[in-house]
């Protein structure tokens, strides 16, 4: 492949990136979205599902080491068996 035909690929591949969806999302067609958890009075909506709980994304500590401390002994840090 000359560097014409590897510049038109790469020139493809940054086009075809380029151009995603920016609307609300929506299922397709003749498909609703799932039903309402137990003990919610609605169902989420397409924005609900996709953003991750705190949990999936737990929040950075950003807390530093002020001074050395020694570890403490950990009675579950055992050597493997045998």
């Amino acid at each position: 492949m000359n560097i014409t035909g590897k510049f038109a690929a790469m020139a493809a591949l940054i086009i075809l990136s380029a151009c995603g969806n920016r609307g609300t999302l929506e299922p397709p067609k003749g498909q609703s979205l799932p039903n309402a958890v137990y003990g919610e009075a609605e169902k989420p909506t397409g924005e609900e599902l996709i953003t991750p709980s705190t949990q999936a994304r737990p929040e950075r500590s950003d807390e530093l080491l002020r001074r050395s401390e020694k570890r403490q002994d950990d009675k579950f840090d055992l050597p493997p068996p045998g």
